[in-house]
């Protein structure tokens, strides 16, 4: 079988919790250009496997493969470093502070480590530049650019859920991978966020870490 354009794989993924087994053997494999979904009743598993996947919970057995690396056991932010994004079913964000300021922190997430230079005092302004440009991508493609100025507290529940895509977004992930995003919207909201173009039509390139959108 030919895996050229899978991104991210699992092979015989368990997950136990005592005598509870939440996952058992689950193996998938999400193929670049291409829209998954892990569908079932509540119970069934399926934020434990997105746990499993993003580093959040070490599985039992079985392993974990992103871009051809195993990441099997790797925390959290080294598997965010390695390209996976992800969105909670409990929104994540930091209240006090506006819409554009949550997504440049996941912007300057991306910004390489020096060990002289550990907090960032001195910076060139071709580094500023690139935050600024992945925060205004990630503004645009989740549909916040009009609310860049807004205090995130006093966002809407949809409006918080689309910060919280905008800041992954802007970590500039090769496999994102959105729990229940739709949870608790009004239909509204929900039909606004689900119709946007970069969720529809989102296509990843080798050469681009961003998502190129096409009607």
């Amino acid at each position: 079988m030919n895996t050229e354009g899978v991104v991210l794989s699992a092979r015989s993924l368990t997950k136990r919790f005592g005598g509870l087994a939440a996952n058992q053997d689950v193996s998938l494999d999400l193929w670049r250009d291409r829209i998954h979904a892990v569908i079932g009743p509540n119970g069934a598993g399926k934020s434990t496997l997105t746990n499993l996947l993003s580093g959040d919970i070490v599985p039992t057995s079985g392993t974990v493969t992103l871009g051809g690396h195993d990441i099997t056991g790797y925390p959290p932010h080294e598997i965010s470093r390695r390209g996976l994004g992800r969105s909670y079913q409990k929104t994540n964000i930091f209240l006090p502070l506006t819409v554009e300021e949550n997504v440049r922190l996941a912007s300057q997430s991306r910004q390489r480590h020096r060990p002289w230079n550990p907090l960032h005092w001195v910076d060139t302004a071709t580094a500023h530049a690139a935050v600024a440009d992945r925060c205004d991508r990630a503004l645009e493609l989740a549909g916040l650019a009009a609310r860049r100025h807004t205090v995130a507290g006093t966002c809407s529940h949809g409006e918080q859920r689309q910060l919280e895509i905008a800041m992954t977004l802007a970590t500039q992930p090769q496999v994102l991978l959105l729990d229940e995003p739709l949870a608790g919207m009004g239909v509204c909201c929900g039909s606004r966020l689900s119709t946007r173009s970069c969720w529809s039509s989102m296509t990843w390139t080798p050469s681009s870490p961003w998502p190129t959108t096409s009607r």
